[in-house]
């Protein structure tokens, strides 16, 4: 008979139910995609930089194990506070608490397992969706790189992992219940929040969380400077016990701090409803500190994921225009080449002549003077990401020039740099010759035709590798004429990005691609949305006392935007706090980490957007007077 009730009020609660299994399928999912970049020797081993940096990885599995079971707990507590009344009432009725308590961890047990089930499977797709999308985008192939989406390892270690927090729950969440009265289970809603924002407590608590980030915040700051591998794994473990703990007290004694400021402010204070929003702010802050936090700390690691990836993306680009500045040399450039070269935006075209003999090659000194290129500067220069760009400035007095006949006058070294680093004039391209820059007269009296290569630079060379990848491979060819034999390798820019590319790929898929579970991950902000939807009945008596003394339906909804934006404000300014701080870790291996931030920060703008609204909506619909 019990059961039968039971089941009767769940299809009741479907609605409430559904809440709750989506946000743990999502985070079963997600958990299951985190395991299969942690446990896929194959594919971990095929990246070396992955490989260098697991440990931070391993790290970060713990975090989100942290997280996993703080969300169980409350996402199934969060149920069982719903069904605190009828509980109460089966108990009034004569059922025996030994029963009660039996069958809440039936029901907890079944909806884990429900989720466990839908989750692993969602997790499957998930996986393989995201993989393929990534793979094609990424270039490289899953069977090269061993990555494999459907991973028994990490099959097992989610079902083991999840079952056994499920069991705890449900032993847990029993227990909760058959210590609970009879009267505190019907009074369970009519408790009220008490905040204390003074004291020694709270003077302790701001000023340890202050410290806290401090030093996790001088350690992210300073982590270029720690030369050994040790120095860098004991500075990622006190990140990880100073960030955590510190977030969640900033949050749990700095946040409600500050909202008493707010309201002491009269100005602030007085306007409007101000003073109801900020009571209405204040009065639920003690039980939401915690879950901001969770929020806080998802935000900073699903952005920091998918900005590193993102970085890692285009720090091949960056680091290939560090070490060459122009975009491709076109030697004898056909009709074909220079339509190709059209279709792009250039910023800069030189035209070169010279001659080419069996023993020699000779660019014309006046074609490079009017022309001179630019090339990289790295006098005194100790990392690649202080290299900038400079124009050949260097003047050439002398008739005759040449880089290796010691006879000759020998070019300067930023000539030497343009002519064999940019314009490709090397033993790759031209062999054993030897290269000459001669003025006119001499030029004019070396019995060869004349050729012409172009110097070009684009605005974004990423945006043509395919365009590029078409001129290098004609060059190529224009190698075997000249050499006799196909090329080893060519060096360039093309080629030298293609290759740094392939060695940090599995470092991108990996940020991207955890990046983009970390995001999905944010749905789990859904325990955010649980409290206050769950606290929203308490507060449906104050809206229609406000209603019925004549404030307006705008006023109080326009309340409600901001108490609910103040709400997801706060976790968000911390989460993006940490990762803008976080990324000058990433200084060590990146040249510059916040390349294009802006692309993770508008997707979270837009999932966490689109979360504040349901969430507004769905408040609002409970507690305003549904005539008004």
């Amino acid at each position: 008979m019990l059961l039968k009730l039971s089941l009767t009020s769940m299809r009741k609660m479907f609605k409430d139910y559904i809440v709750l299994l989506f946000g743990l399928t999502i985070s079963i999912a997600i958990f299951y995609m985190f395991q299969t970049l942690a446990q896929n020797e194959a594919f971990v081993k095929a990246n070396s930089i992955i490989n260098s940096i697991m440990f931070i990885f391993q790290v970060g599995t713990i975090i989100l194990g942290f997280i996993t079971i703080f969300y169980i707990f409350y996402a199934t507590s969060f149920i069982q506070t719903l069904r605190q009344k009828e509980m109460a009432m089966y108990m009034t009725l004569g059922a025996k608490k030994s029963k009660i308590t039996q069958l809440m961890f039936m029901e907890t047990l079944f909806i884990g397992i429900i989720s466990l089930a839908i989750g692993l499977i969602l997790g499957f797709g998930l996986t393989t969706v995201v993989t393929d999308l990534l793979m094609e985008k990424l270039n490289f192939s899953a069977e090269a790189e061993g990555f494999k989406a459907i991973y028994t390892k990490s099959i097992l270690t989610t079902v083991i992992f999840y079952v056994a927090l499920f069991i705890l729950t449900s032993i847990v969440n029993a227990w909760q219940i058959g210590r609970k009265k009879v009267l505190d289970l019907l009074q369970a809603n009519q408790k009220q929040d008490v905040i204390k924002t003074n004291g020694i407590k709270t003077f302790l608590g701001v000023v340890t969380s202050v410290i806290l980030i401090a030093i996790a915040y001088y350690i992210f700051i300073n982590m270029v400077g720690f030369k050994s591998t040790e120095m860098k794994k004991i500075a990622v473990l006190i990140i990880t016990g100073t960030v955590i703990p510190g977030t969640f007290l900033m949050l749990i004694y700095l946040l409600p701090f500050l909202i008493k400021k707010l309201k002491k402010n009269r100005m602030l204070n007085e306007t409007g409803i101000n003073s109801f929003t900020l009571g209405q702010l204040r009065f639920r802050m003690l039980h939401l500190t915690k879950v901001l936090g969770t929020v806080a700390m998802l935000i900073a690691l699903g952005l920091g994921a998918m900005t590193a990836g993102i970085s890692f993306y285009h720090n091949a680009g960056v680091q290939t225009s560090k070490l060459i500045v122009n975009d491709i040399a076109v030697y004898q450039p056909t009709k074909k080449d220079m339509d190709m070269i059209k279709t792009m935006k250039l910023t800069e075209k030189n035209t070169y002549t010279y001659k080419l003999t069996d023993d020699n090659i000779y660019f014309l000194k006046s074609n490079l003077l009017e022309q001179p290129p630019f090339i990289p500067d790295t006098t005194g220069i100790e990392k690649l990401a202080d290299v900038k760009r400079k124009r050949v400035a260097s003047k050439l007095p002398a008739s005759v020039y040449s880089i290796e006949d010691e006879k000759e006058e020998m070019l300067p070294e930023d000539w030497a740099s343009a002519i064999s680093g940019e314009l490709k004039a090397n033993f790759d391209m031209f062999g054993p010759r030897t290269i000459y820059v001669v003025d006119e007269n001499h030029f004019q009296k070396i019995n060869a035709k004349e050729a012409q290569v172009i110097l070009v630079r684009t605005d974004d060379f990423t945006k043509y590798l395919p365009t590029l990848k078409k001129l290098e491979e004609r060059q190529k060819k224009i190698v075997e004429q000249y050499t006799g034999a196909p090329p080893e390798y060519f060096e360039g820019k093309y080629t030298l990005y293609t290759s740094l590319y392939q060695v940090s790929s599995g470092t991108i898929f990996m940020g991207v691609f955890l990046g983009i579970a970390f995001l999905m991950m944010m749905m789990m902000a859904s325990v955010l949305m649980f409290k206050l939807l769950s606290s929203a009945r308490a507060d449906i008596g104050r809206y229609h006392m406000l209603r019925k003394i004549g404030v307006r339906k705008k006023l109080l909804e326009r309340s409600i935007y901001r108490e609910l934006f103040l709400l997801f404000l706060f976790p968000a300014i911390v989460g993006f706090a940490h990762v803008l701080v976080g990324m000058q870790a990433f200084a060590i291996i990146l040249i510059e980490p916040y390349t294009k931030i802006w692309l993770p920060i508008s997707i979270f703008i837009l999932i966490y957007g689109i979360y504040y609204v349901i969430t507004v909506q769905l408040y609002k619909r409970i507690v305003l007077p549904k005539q008004m």
